[in-house]
């Protein structure tokens, strides 16, 4: 980028010197830096905001939009790697590989009396029913494994997509009620903020495993604790 003008990198930047830090710039690469109304009011040379993440959250869009500067977001840049991390976490979550591990560094196994070792509970994947909230490039590659694992795979989305025989497309409640796995992988939208909250985690199943590999508020996490 310096080829083609002056760049200043700041690692890290606490909230409250952000608009000092962009001063008259006119481009604007962030990821966790939150540029809001206020930020943009104080920085009017702005015209661009690159956000380096697929999440654009951290952009008040509409008030971007207002004012004529372009946001744009990387929308596929890690989408088998979280794919990849919500089986890690679930499979984690059935087998308790590091549980396992931790025990048998410990010598538990090797002092068992019997050959078999069991301490923990171990579930199989095939035949759960995992839902899915959010059907984009991850969700879809999500969906993609399950149903390589032999699960039943729910998906919940403002428009189904035609080409996925393979899935089921329900509606929030059918999917909170018949899941085994709940796995978010939707934007941060007023919309979606707070979707796993008290009403619809009093419908899920007992033992239900929430995965969450999108953004934090997407669950109220008070309720969930509870």
């Amino acid at each position: 980028l310096r080829e083609f003008g002056e760049v200043t990198v700041y690692d890290r930047v606490a909230q409250e010197d952000v608009a000092a830090r962009i001063g008259d710039a006119q481009i604007v690469l962030t990821n966790k830096a939150l540029i809001t109304a206020e930020v943009m009011n104080a920085c009017p040379q702005m015209e661009y905001v690159g956000v380096t993440a697929t999440g654009y959250n951290v952009v008040d869009v509409a008030e971007a939009k207002r004012r004529g500067i372009v946001v744009t977001n990387v929308p596929a840049y890690s989408t088998q790697a979280v794919a990849q991390h919500t089986f890690a976490l679930l499979l984690e979550s059935l087998n308790r590989v590091g549980a396992y591990s931790g025990q048998v560094r410990g010598g538990a196994w090797q002092a068992s009396r019997d050959f078999c070792f069991f301490t923990e509970p171990m579930e199989e994947i095939a035949g759960k029913t995992i839902g899915l909230i959010g059907f984009g490039h991850i969700g879809q590659s999500v969906a993609k494994i399950a149903l390589a694992f032999g699960m039943n795979v729910l998906v919940c989305v403002p428009h189904p997509k035609a080409g996925w025989d393979d899935v089921r497309f329900v509606t929030l409640d059918e999917l909170m009620k018949e899941s085994d796995v709940v796995s978010l992988h939707c934007p941060l939208f007023p919309e979606t903020r707070g979707i796993i909250n008290r009403e619809t985690i009093s419908k899920m199943k007992d033992g239900v495993i929430i995965i969450n590999n999108s953004r934090g508020p997407l669950i109220v996490e008070q309720y969930l604790a509870d």
